[in-house]
C-alpha cells in the first residue's frame, strides 16, 4: 500500500491500496455480488461485473461517508440509478462496513432480506433511495444536489463550511434513455450544480441485445449541450483512468459532471460477457465457477471475502468515523459563533417544523367570499413559507396558475441557491423526483405544483414517494371540468381516484376557503408520506357550517358539514366543489320534506385510519338512501355509497366550454342530485 492525499482535498494522508490489493477488492466485490444472484437463482449479475472497478474507486478513494452512522447529514450520497445491480450496492455496503450481514446477501431477492431485489430506501442501511423504474435515481440525485447547495448557501458562513459534501450517482443506458433523466440533466445543467458527478456504465447491452438498435446518439455531446463537464469515454475497467476522471470531475466547480465508462457486461464470464444473456439471469452453477475462474479468483466457496479485502475496504469505518468527528468540530465551532443559524439548521436537518408553525395559518384572511381554492391554498402556502425557512418548492412553468410562488423568496439558481422558488421548466416528471431527492436528502420540505391533468406525467415519481413516505406536497390545481374552455385535454376526470390507489398517498380536495387552509395545515404535518392537495381553478362558495362540524376537522377526512335533527332521510357525500352542489341540494330536499345530512369527504385515506365508531357516526350504517357527488369518474364511491346508493360524477371525457355551462350539460346539478334521492325514495316506497 502506498500514501497519499486525502480524496476530499484536504491534505490528509490517507492509505492507498496497492495494485494487487485493487484488483483483489474489485474481484471480491464482483464474486459476492456473483454468488448473491446465483444463490437466488435470479438477479442482475452483468452490471456488477462490468461496474465493479467504477465503484470500487469511488468508494474506496473519494465517497465521504461513515458506514457506522448512515444519516450523517454531511456525507456524500451515492445514488444507483441502475437498481436492477442491486447486488453490487449490497456487496459495496457489507464490505465496506455497514450494517448488512453475509446472510443477507446469502438470501439476496427472499423474504426477509435487507438486500432486496432492487434497492429500498428505509430497509438497507446506506440505501438513500429507492430505484429501480430507470431514470428516477438520476433525477433524485439532481435533487439532492440541489438540496446541498440550497442548504450550503443558507447556513455555511465565512470559515464556516458546515455543509460541503458531493453526490454520486451511477446510470445506465436504460436510465438514460428515459426522459426523466433528460428532463432532470437539462435542469442540472441550467442550475450549475457543480457537486453532482455521474457514472455512466456505458456496455451497450439491453435485455433485448446491443442498444445500437435503440441508442445510438452522442451521450457524451448531449450532456455538454445541456451545460455538463464530460470526462471520456474512459475505460471503465481501469483504476487508474476512473481515478483521473473522478479527480477531475472534482476539480469542476461550475457545472455538474458525466463521466463516461465504457465497461463490459457480464466481464469475466467467458460465455456471456458482452452479451444480454448476462444481463438479467444468474450466470448459473457452472458459469458462475468458470467467471471465478477466469478473474483469476483462487475461492472454492461461495460469498469468501479474503481478509486483505475485507481489511482493505472496511477502512471506510475509520476514515468516516474521522471525518465526521471532524464535521461534527467544525459544527460545534460554529454554533459558538452562529447560535441561532445553528439551531436552524439542527431543526431543518431533523425535519423538524418550528414551534407554534400552526398559528401561521391565521394570517389567511377568510372574507367568507367565493374564492377558487388554488387562491386560498396560495395564501395558506405563504403564510408557511413566512415562518418555515425549509419549505421550498415550484412549478412546471405555472405558479401563475397554481399560486405557489414564495413572495420575496427568490429564485434558486447560480448566484443565489438559497433562492426558494424552484423553477422547473415544463419537466413535470423531473419536477416529482427532483423534489422526492431533496426530501431524501433533508433539510427541506418540498413541494411541486402543477394542473391536475398533468400528474399523468409524474405518476412513476409520486408512487416512490408514496413507497418511501416522504415528506413531499403535490399541488395539483384545475382539477374538474371546471377548468372550462381548455376543453378535454386539460379536464381531468380520473385523475382523482387514480390518486387515491396509490397506497400510502394521502389525497385531500378541500371544498372551499376554510378547508383549504385545513389541508395545508394536514399536509404539512403529515410525516407519513407525501400528501396531494387537490385544488379549484373556479371560484367556490363559503361553505355554511352552522348546523355541522368546524372546518378543522377535515383532518378527520370526512366530517358532516350540515345535518338535521334525528336520523337522516339520506345522506350526500361530495368533495371540493362539488360539496356546495350538495347543498344547495339538501335545500331543495327540505322543501319536500326530505331531510338529509351533508358530508364534505375531502380525503378518503384519512377517513379510513379514523376509528370505527367515528366512520359509523359520520356515515350511519342504518341510512342506506346515499349520493355521491364528484366531478370525475364514480369508480369506488360505492364503497361508501354501497349497491342502495347512487355516485353522480362524469364517466367520460369532457368538452370545451365555459365551466358552469359543462356543469350543466353533464348534469353535474343540484337539481339532478335531487332527483337521484327522489328516486330512492320512491324506490322504496315512501
Amino acid at each position: 500500500m502506498s500514501v497519499g492525499q486525502d480524496a476530499a482535498g484536504k491534505g490528509r494522508e490517507m492509505t492507498i491500496p496497492d495494485r494487487e490489493t485493487d484488483s483483489l477488492c474489485i474481484n471480491t466485490i464482483r464474486t459476492l455480488s456473483i454468488d448473491a444472484v446465483q444463490a437466488a437463482k435470479s438477479g442482475h449479475p452483468g452490471a456488477p461485473l462490468g461496474a465493479a472497478t467504477m465503484a470500487y474507486v469511488l468508494w474506496d478513494r473519494y465517497l465521504k461517508h461513515n458506514p457506522r452512522n448512515p444519516s450523517w447529514p454531511d456525507r456524500d450520497r451515492f445514488v444507483l440509478s441502475a437498481g436492477h445491480a442491486s447486488a453490487l450496492l449490497y456487496s459495496l455496503l457489507h464490505l465496506t462496513g455497514y450494517d448488512l450481514d453475509i446472510d443477507d446477501l446469502r438470501q439476496f431477492r427472499q423474504w426477509g432480506s435487507r438486500a432486496a431485489g432492487h434497492p429500498e430506501h428505509g430497509l438497507t442501511p446506506g440505501v438513500e433511495t429507492s430505484t429501480g423504474p430507470l431514470g428516477q435515481g438520476f433525477a433524485n440525485a439532481v435533487g439532492m444536489a440541489m438540496a446541498e447547495r440550497q442548504l450550503a448557501a443558507r447556513f455555511n458562513r465565512p470559515g464556516h463550511e458546515v455543509i460541503s459534501h458531493y453526490t454520486y450517482c451511477m446510470v445506465s443506458d436504460g436510465d438514460l434513455e428515459e426522459g426523466i433523466s433528460a428532463e432532470a440533466a437539462s435542469l442540472a445543467g441550467t442550475l450549475h450544480l457543480g457537486r453532482l458527478i455521474v457514472l455512466y456504465d456505458s456496455n451497450g447491452i439491453s435485455i433485448e441485445g446491443p442498444t445500437g438498435v435503440t441508442f445510438t446518439e452522442d451521450v457524451a455531446a448531449r450532456f455538454r449541450a445541456y451545460g455538463w463537464h464530460v470526462e471520456g469515454p474512459i475505460d471503465g475497467l481501469s483504476v487508474d483512468a476512473v481515478d483521473a476522471a473522478l479527480r477531475a470531475s472534482r476539480g469542476e466547480s461550475s457545472r455538474p459532471s458525466l463521466i463516461v465508462c465504457r465497461t463490459v457486461i457480464g466481464y469475466g464470464s467467458p460465455n456471456k460477457a458482452g452479451s444480454a444473456a448476462a444481463h438479467g439471469e444468474a450466470l448459473g452453477e457452472e458459469e458462475t465457477r468458470l467467471t471465478k475462474r477466469q478473474l483469476g479468483w483462487q475461492y472454492e466457496e461461495s460469498f469468501t471475502v479474503p481478509s486483505c479485502a475485507r481489511d482493505s475496504l472496511q477502512r471506510a469505518v475509520k476514515q468516516g468515523q474521522e471525518q465526521e468527528g471532524r464535521w461534527r468540530a467544525a459544527v460545534a465551532a460554529y454554533a459558538t459563533a452562529y447560535p441561532a443559524e445553528a439551531a436552524q439548521l439542527e431543526q431543518d436537518l431533523a425535519g423538524q417544523l418550528p414551534q407554534g408553525w400552526e398559528q401561521l395559518l391565521g394570517n389567511v384572511k377568510l372574507d367568507g367570499a367565493p374564492v377558487a381554492t388554488r387562491v386560498t391554498g396560495g395564501k395558506a402556502l405563504n403564510a408557511l413559507a413566512a415562518g418555515i425557512p425549509s419549505f421550498t418548492g415550484g412549478s412546471a412553468d405555472l405558479s401563475p396558475s397554481t399560486r405557489t410562488t414564495i413572495a420575496d423568496g427568490g429564485d434558486f439558481g447560480p448566484g443565489n441557491y438559497a433562492g426558494r422558488n424552484l423553477r422547473f421548466g415544463v419537466r413535470e416528471h423531473a419536477m416529482a423526483a427532483v423534489c422526492n431527492g431533496m426530501a431524501l436528502h433533508g433539510g427541506t420540505i418540498p413541494y411541486a405544483s402543477t394542473f391536475l391533468v398533468f400528474y399523468d406525467y409524474m405518476r412513476p415519481a409520486v408512487r416512490l414517494a408514496a413507497l418511501m413516505r416522504l415528506h413531499v406536497i403535490f399541488v395539483f390545481t384545475h382539477d374538474s371540468i371546471g377548468v372550462g374552455e381548455d376543453g378535454p385535454t386539460h379536464q381531468p376526470v380520473e385523475h382523482v381516484f387514480g390518486l387515491r390507489s396509490v397506497p400510502g398517498l394521502t389525497v385531500i380536495r378541500p371544498a372551499d376557503a376554510a378547508e383549504t387552509v385545513e389541508a395545508w395545515r394536514t399536509a404539512m404535518a403529515n410525516r407519513e408520506g407525501p400528501t396531494v392537495l387537490v385544488l379549484t381553478r373556479q371560484n367556490v362558495p363559503a361553505i355554511d357550517r352552522s348546523h355541522g362540524s368546524p372546518a378543522a376537522d377535515l383532518a378527520r377526512g370526512a366530517y358532516v358539514v350540515r345535518d338535521t335533527e334525528g336520523t337522516p332521510d339520506a345522506i350526500l357525500l361530495a368533495t371540493g366543489s362539488e360539496v356546495s352542489i350538495a347543498m344547495e341540494s339538501a335545500d331543495q330536499l327540505g322543501t319536500r320534506g326530505i331531510s338529509v345530512r351533508v358530508i364534505s369527504m375531502p380525503s378518503w385515506r384519512l377517513f379510513e385510519k379514523q376509528t370505527q365508531q367515528y366512520r359509523d357516526s359520520v356515515l350511519p350504517p342504518n341510512v342506506r338512501r346515499r349520493v355521491s357527488i364528484e366531478a370525475g369518474i364514480t369508480l369506488g364511491w360505492e364503497r361508501y355509497v354501497g349497491i342502495d346508493g347512487r355516485a353522480v360524477g362524469i364517466d367520460t371525457f369532457g368538452h370545451s366550454a365555459p365551466g358552469p355551462e359543462l356543469y350543466r350539460r353533464f348534469d353535474l346539478t343540484a337539481d339532478r342530485v335531487t332527483r337521484e334521492v327522489v328516486d330512492l325514495m320512491k324506490g322504496e316506497g315512501r
